[in-house]
Protein backbone atom coordinates (compact mmCIF):
# COMPACT_ATOMS: atom_id res chain seq x y z
CA UNK A 1 0.00 0.00 0.00
CA UNK A 2 1.46 3.35 -1.09
CA UNK A 3 1.09 6.24 1.35
CA UNK A 4 1.14 9.85 0.20
CA UNK A 5 1.30 12.71 2.70
CA UNK A 6 0.42 16.14 1.33
CA UNK A 7 1.20 19.45 3.12
CA UNK A 8 0.27 17.97 6.49
CA UNK A 9 -0.06 20.46 9.32
CA UNK A 10 -1.00 19.69 12.91
CA UNK A 11 -1.57 22.20 15.70
CA UNK A 12 -2.15 21.50 19.40
CA UNK A 13 -3.73 24.52 21.13
CA UNK A 14 -2.44 26.66 18.24
CA UNK A 15 1.07 25.26 18.70
CA UNK A 16 2.27 23.82 15.36
CA UNK A 17 3.68 20.31 15.83
CA UNK A 18 3.98 19.77 12.05
CA UNK A 19 4.58 22.44 9.41
CA UNK A 20 3.18 21.40 6.03
CA UNK A 21 4.98 18.06 5.75
CA UNK A 22 4.89 16.15 2.44
CA UNK A 23 6.21 12.63 1.97
CA UNK A 24 5.70 9.62 -0.32
CA UNK A 25 6.10 6.08 1.07
CA UNK A 26 6.32 3.22 -1.41
CA UNK A 27 4.39 -0.01 -1.04
CA UNK A 28 6.47 -2.60 0.82
CA UNK A 29 8.97 -0.03 2.08
CA UNK A 30 10.46 -0.04 5.59
CA UNK A 31 10.73 3.64 6.50
CA UNK A 32 12.20 5.18 9.68
CA UNK A 33 11.03 8.49 11.14
CA UNK A 34 14.10 9.69 13.04
CA UNK A 35 14.59 12.80 15.11
CA UNK A 36 15.05 14.23 18.60
CA UNK A 37 12.21 14.63 21.08
CA UNK A 38 9.72 17.23 19.88
CA UNK A 39 10.67 16.88 16.20
CA UNK A 40 7.15 15.77 15.19
CA UNK A 41 7.91 12.16 14.27
CA UNK A 42 5.34 10.58 16.62
CA UNK A 43 2.71 13.15 15.63
CA UNK A 44 3.28 12.23 11.97
CA UNK A 45 2.93 8.52 12.77
CA UNK A 46 -0.32 9.12 14.69
CA UNK A 47 -1.71 11.12 11.76
CA UNK A 48 -0.92 8.24 9.40
CA UNK A 49 -2.63 5.85 11.84
CA UNK A 50 -5.76 7.94 12.34
CA UNK A 51 -5.09 8.42 16.07
CA UNK A 52 -4.92 12.16 15.33
CA UNK A 53 -6.53 14.22 12.57
CA UNK A 54 -4.73 16.97 10.65
CA UNK A 55 -5.33 20.68 11.04
CA UNK A 56 -4.81 20.85 7.28
CA UNK A 57 -3.39 18.69 4.54
CA UNK A 58 -4.16 15.08 3.66
CA UNK A 59 -3.03 11.47 4.05
CA UNK A 60 -3.68 9.17 1.07
CA UNK A 61 -3.65 5.38 1.21
CA UNK A 62 -3.19 4.57 -2.44
CA UNK A 63 -5.53 6.89 -4.35
CA UNK A 64 -7.96 7.20 -1.41
CA UNK A 65 -8.01 10.17 0.97
CA UNK A 66 -7.88 8.59 4.44
CA UNK A 67 -7.45 11.84 6.37
CA UNK A 68 -10.79 11.71 8.20
CA UNK A 69 -11.06 7.93 8.52
CA UNK A 70 -10.73 6.10 11.84
CA UNK A 71 -7.96 3.64 12.73
CA UNK A 72 -10.28 0.72 12.00
CA UNK A 73 -11.35 2.15 8.64
CA UNK A 74 -7.72 2.59 7.65
CA UNK A 75 -6.90 -1.02 8.62
CA UNK A 76 -3.52 -0.28 10.16
CA UNK A 77 -1.56 -2.42 12.60
CA UNK A 78 -0.01 -0.45 15.47
CA UNK A 79 2.76 -1.56 17.84
CA UNK A 80 3.54 0.61 20.86
CA UNK A 81 6.73 0.89 22.91
CA UNK A 82 5.14 -0.63 26.02
CA UNK A 83 3.47 -3.60 24.33
CA UNK A 84 -0.12 -2.74 25.47
CA UNK A 85 -0.98 -6.43 25.87
CA UNK A 86 -4.09 -7.43 27.82
CA UNK A 87 -2.77 -8.91 31.07
CA UNK A 88 -5.86 -11.06 31.73
CA UNK A 89 -5.68 -12.73 28.29
CA UNK A 90 -3.43 -15.54 27.13
CA UNK A 91 -0.91 -14.86 24.39
CA UNK A 92 -3.11 -16.59 21.80
CA UNK A 93 -6.16 -14.55 22.87
CA UNK A 94 -4.15 -11.33 22.72
CA UNK A 95 -3.18 -12.10 19.13
CA UNK A 96 -6.75 -13.05 18.20
CA UNK A 97 -8.34 -9.99 19.84
CA UNK A 98 -8.50 -7.80 16.73
CA UNK A 99 -10.28 -10.53 14.79
CA UNK A 100 -12.77 -11.37 17.54
CA UNK A 101 -13.97 -7.78 17.95
CA UNK A 102 -14.82 -7.34 14.28
CA UNK A 103 -18.42 -6.88 13.23
CA UNK A 104 -20.23 -10.18 12.82
CA UNK A 105 -20.32 -9.73 9.05
CA UNK A 106 -16.52 -9.59 8.77
CA UNK A 107 -15.53 -11.74 11.75
CA UNK A 108 -13.88 -15.05 10.73
CA UNK A 109 -15.13 -18.35 12.24
CA UNK A 110 -13.54 -19.25 15.57
CA UNK A 111 -11.50 -22.12 14.12
CA UNK A 112 -10.04 -19.74 11.52
CA UNK A 113 -9.17 -17.24 14.27
CA UNK A 114 -7.39 -19.89 16.32
CA UNK A 115 -5.49 -21.12 13.28
CA UNK A 116 -4.46 -17.55 12.40
CA UNK A 117 -3.13 -17.00 15.95
CA UNK A 118 -1.14 -20.24 15.78
CA UNK A 119 0.32 -19.27 12.38
CA UNK A 120 1.40 -15.90 13.71
CA UNK A 121 3.06 -17.47 16.74
CA UNK A 122 5.07 -19.57 14.29
CA UNK A 123 5.87 -16.45 12.25
CA UNK A 124 7.25 -14.58 15.27
CA UNK A 125 9.16 -17.71 16.38
CA UNK A 126 7.15 -18.30 19.58
CA UNK A 127 5.09 -21.40 18.70
CA UNK A 128 4.98 -22.90 22.22
CA UNK A 129 3.73 -19.97 24.32
CA UNK A 130 0.11 -19.52 23.21
CA UNK A 131 -1.27 -20.55 26.61
CA UNK A 132 1.01 -18.29 28.64
CA UNK A 133 0.10 -14.84 29.95
CA UNK A 134 2.02 -11.60 29.33
CA UNK A 135 3.55 -11.50 32.83
CA UNK A 136 5.22 -14.85 32.10
CA UNK A 137 7.12 -13.49 29.08
CA UNK A 138 10.35 -11.56 28.67
CA UNK A 139 10.28 -8.04 27.23
CA UNK A 140 11.46 -9.27 23.85
CA UNK A 141 8.79 -11.98 23.77
CA UNK A 142 6.07 -9.47 24.67
CA UNK A 143 7.10 -7.21 21.82
CA UNK A 144 6.98 -10.13 19.37
CA UNK A 145 3.48 -10.96 20.61
CA UNK A 146 2.45 -7.30 20.19
CA UNK A 147 3.70 -7.45 16.61
CA UNK A 148 1.81 -10.71 15.96
CA UNK A 149 -1.37 -9.08 17.27
CA UNK A 150 -0.87 -6.13 14.91
CA UNK A 151 -0.39 -8.53 11.98
CA UNK A 152 -3.46 -10.63 12.85
CA UNK A 153 -5.89 -8.18 11.23
CA UNK A 154 -3.91 -8.35 7.96
CA UNK A 155 -3.25 -4.60 7.95
CA UNK A 156 -2.59 -2.49 4.89
CA UNK A 157 0.11 -0.63 6.82
CA UNK A 158 2.20 -1.54 9.87
CA UNK A 159 3.15 1.33 12.22
CA UNK A 160 5.61 1.03 15.11
CA UNK A 161 6.18 3.72 17.75
CA UNK A 162 9.61 3.29 19.41
CA UNK A 163 9.03 -0.48 19.32
CA UNK A 164 12.26 -1.43 21.11
CA UNK A 165 12.67 1.58 23.40
CA UNK A 166 11.78 -0.32 26.59
CA UNK A 167 14.25 -3.17 25.97
CA UNK A 168 17.89 -3.54 26.91
CA UNK A 169 20.60 -3.02 24.30
CA UNK A 170 21.31 -6.71 23.56
CA UNK A 171 17.62 -7.60 23.09
CA UNK A 172 17.08 -4.48 20.95
CA UNK A 173 19.88 -5.53 18.61
CA UNK A 174 18.50 -9.06 18.26
CA UNK A 175 14.96 -7.81 17.60
CA UNK A 176 16.12 -5.26 15.03
CA UNK A 177 17.69 -8.02 12.95
CA UNK A 178 14.63 -10.24 13.42
CA UNK A 179 12.15 -7.50 12.44
CA UNK A 180 14.11 -6.68 9.29
CA UNK A 181 14.01 -10.35 8.27
CA UNK A 182 10.30 -10.55 9.12
CA UNK A 183 9.59 -7.47 7.00
CA UNK A 184 11.34 -9.04 4.03
CA UNK A 185 9.14 -12.13 4.40
CA UNK A 186 5.80 -10.32 4.83
CA UNK A 187 6.34 -7.27 2.59
CA UNK A 188 4.14 -4.89 4.61
CA UNK A 189 4.47 -1.16 4.14
CA UNK A 190 6.07 -0.38 7.50
CA UNK A 191 6.77 2.96 9.18
CA UNK A 192 8.55 3.11 12.52
CA UNK A 193 9.45 5.96 14.84
CA UNK A 194 12.77 6.00 16.65
CA UNK A 195 15.22 8.42 18.22
CA UNK A 196 17.94 5.75 17.95
CA UNK A 197 19.98 6.55 14.84
CA UNK A 198 21.74 3.18 14.85
CA UNK A 199 18.35 1.47 14.78
CA UNK A 200 17.13 3.65 11.90
CA UNK A 201 20.30 3.22 9.84
CA UNK A 202 20.49 -0.55 10.34
CA UNK A 203 16.85 -1.45 9.66
CA UNK A 204 15.30 0.93 7.16
CA UNK A 205 15.19 1.25 3.39
CA UNK A 206 14.97 5.02 3.80
CA UNK A 207 15.32 7.41 6.72
CA UNK A 208 13.26 10.56 7.26
CA UNK A 209 15.19 12.95 9.51
CA UNK A 210 12.86 15.37 11.28
CA UNK A 211 13.51 18.51 13.29
CA UNK A 212 11.10 21.05 14.79
CA UNK A 213 8.08 19.75 12.90
CA UNK A 214 9.76 19.69 9.50
CA UNK A 215 11.49 17.11 7.32
CA UNK A 216 15.18 17.94 7.12
CA UNK A 217 16.19 15.14 4.73
CA UNK A 218 14.87 11.91 3.23
CA UNK A 219 17.19 9.28 1.81
CA UNK A 220 18.83 5.88 2.06
CA UNK A 221 20.96 5.39 5.19
CA UNK A 222 24.23 5.78 3.26
CA UNK A 223 23.01 9.01 1.66
CA UNK A 224 21.90 10.48 4.98
CA UNK A 225 25.23 9.66 6.63
CA UNK A 226 27.61 10.50 3.77
CA UNK A 227 25.78 13.46 2.21
CA UNK A 228 23.84 15.26 4.96
CA UNK A 229 21.71 18.08 3.58
CA UNK A 230 22.16 20.43 6.55
CA UNK A 231 24.27 21.08 9.63
CA UNK A 232 21.36 19.73 11.71
CA UNK A 233 21.40 16.36 9.90
CA UNK A 234 25.19 16.15 10.04
CA UNK A 235 25.20 16.87 13.76
CA UNK A 236 22.33 14.52 14.55
CA UNK A 237 23.43 11.50 12.48
CA UNK A 238 26.61 9.90 13.75
CA UNK A 239 29.36 11.56 15.77
CA UNK A 240 30.71 14.88 14.61
CA UNK A 241 32.49 17.99 15.82
CA UNK A 242 31.76 21.55 14.69
CA UNK A 243 34.35 24.27 14.32
CA UNK A 244 33.66 27.97 13.76
CA UNK A 245 35.43 29.03 10.57
CA UNK A 246 35.36 31.86 8.04
CA UNK A 247 35.00 31.46 4.28
CA UNK A 248 36.75 33.97 2.03
CA UNK A 249 36.52 33.33 -1.73
CA UNK A 250 36.43 29.60 -1.15
CA UNK A 251 39.32 29.55 1.30
CA UNK A 252 38.56 28.41 4.85
CA UNK A 253 40.15 30.05 7.89
CA UNK A 254 40.22 28.72 11.44
CA UNK A 255 40.97 31.95 13.26
CA UNK A 256 43.85 33.38 11.23
CA UNK A 257 45.08 29.98 10.07
CA UNK A 258 44.18 28.93 6.51
CA UNK A 259 42.96 25.37 6.07
CA UNK A 260 43.02 25.73 2.31
CA UNK A 261 40.44 26.09 -0.50
CA UNK A 262 37.86 23.75 1.03
CA UNK A 263 34.64 25.65 0.39
CA UNK A 264 34.31 26.31 -3.31
CA UNK A 265 30.93 27.82 -4.16
CA UNK A 266 29.97 28.76 -0.60
CA UNK A 267 29.22 32.40 0.24
CA UNK A 268 31.83 34.43 2.10
CA UNK A 269 31.37 34.90 5.83
CA UNK A 270 31.09 32.92 9.07
CA UNK A 271 30.48 29.17 8.64
CA UNK A 272 30.50 25.88 10.52
CA UNK A 273 32.90 23.11 9.55
CA UNK A 274 31.65 19.67 10.57
CA UNK A 275 33.99 16.70 10.77
CA UNK A 276 33.43 13.10 11.85
CA UNK A 277 36.03 11.59 14.22
CA UNK A 278 37.20 8.97 11.69
CA UNK A 279 37.56 11.52 8.87
CA UNK A 280 40.82 12.99 10.18
CA UNK A 281 44.34 11.59 10.16
CA UNK A 282 47.34 12.35 12.33
CA UNK A 283 49.88 14.52 10.51
CA UNK A 284 52.75 16.91 11.11
CA UNK A 285 51.92 20.52 11.81
CA UNK A 286 51.79 22.11 8.39
CA UNK A 287 49.66 24.27 6.14
CA UNK A 288 46.11 22.95 6.01
CA UNK A 289 46.39 20.94 9.22
CA UNK A 290 44.14 21.49 12.21
CA UNK A 291 46.28 21.81 15.31
CA UNK A 292 45.09 21.72 18.89
CA UNK A 293 45.99 20.96 22.46
CA UNK A 294 45.08 17.51 23.77
CA UNK A 295 42.31 17.88 26.34
CA UNK A 296 41.44 14.20 26.86
CA UNK A 297 42.19 10.71 25.53
CA UNK A 298 39.84 7.77 26.08
CA UNK A 299 39.39 4.24 24.81
CA UNK A 300 36.34 3.52 22.64
CA UNK A 301 36.20 -0.12 21.50
CA UNK A 302 38.92 -0.68 18.91
CA UNK A 303 39.70 3.02 18.67
CA UNK A 304 41.22 5.71 20.82
CA UNK A 305 39.31 9.00 20.95
CA UNK A 306 41.36 12.18 21.21
CA UNK A 307 39.74 15.47 22.18
CA UNK A 308 41.57 18.56 20.99
CA UNK A 309 41.01 22.15 22.05
CA UNK A 310 41.14 24.05 18.78
CA UNK A 311 41.27 27.72 17.86
CA UNK A 312 40.84 30.89 19.91
CA UNK A 313 37.41 29.79 21.15
CA UNK A 314 38.71 26.53 22.61
CA UNK A 315 36.23 24.45 20.61
CA UNK A 316 36.53 20.68 21.00
CA UNK A 317 37.43 18.47 18.05
CA UNK A 318 37.05 14.72 18.50
CA UNK A 319 39.37 12.44 16.52
CA UNK A 320 39.33 8.63 16.29
CA UNK A 321 42.62 6.79 15.80
CA UNK A 322 43.39 3.06 16.05
CA UNK A 323 43.89 1.99 19.65
CA UNK A 324 47.46 0.95 18.79
CA UNK A 325 48.40 4.50 17.71
CA UNK A 326 51.07 5.92 20.05
CA UNK A 327 50.01 9.25 21.51
CA UNK A 328 52.78 11.80 21.30
CA UNK A 329 53.76 13.18 24.73
CA UNK A 330 53.71 16.67 23.24
CA UNK A 331 50.46 18.41 24.24
CA UNK A 332 49.84 19.79 20.73
CA UNK A 333 48.75 17.47 17.90
CA UNK A 334 47.81 18.18 14.27
CA UNK A 335 45.31 16.40 12.05
CA UNK A 336 44.52 16.65 8.37
CA UNK A 337 40.82 16.49 7.39
CA UNK A 338 40.05 13.80 4.83
CA UNK A 339 36.32 14.58 4.54
CA UNK A 340 34.31 17.51 5.79
CA UNK A 341 31.13 19.52 5.31
CA UNK A 342 30.91 23.29 5.58
CA UNK A 343 27.61 25.11 6.13
CA UNK A 344 26.99 28.87 6.36
CA UNK A 345 26.49 29.97 9.97
CA UNK A 346 23.00 30.96 10.96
Amino acid sequence: MDISIRRLRKEFDRYPALHGVSLDIASGELLALLGPSGSGKTTLLRLIAGLEFPTSGAVFFGAEDASQKSVRERNVGFVFQHYALFRHMSVADNIAFGLRVRDRATRPPEDVIRRRAAELLELVQLPQIGNRFPHQLSGGQRQRVALARALAIEPQVLLLDEPFGALDAKVRKELRRWLRELHERTGHTTVFVTHDQEEAMEMSDRVVVMGQGRIEQVGAPDEIYDRPASAFVHGFIGDSSALSVTVDRGEVFLGRRSLGPLAAGLPDGPARMLLRPHDLELTAQSAGAIAGRIAAVRRHGGARMIELEVGDKGERLEVAVPASTPICPEPVQAFRPLRWQIYPAG
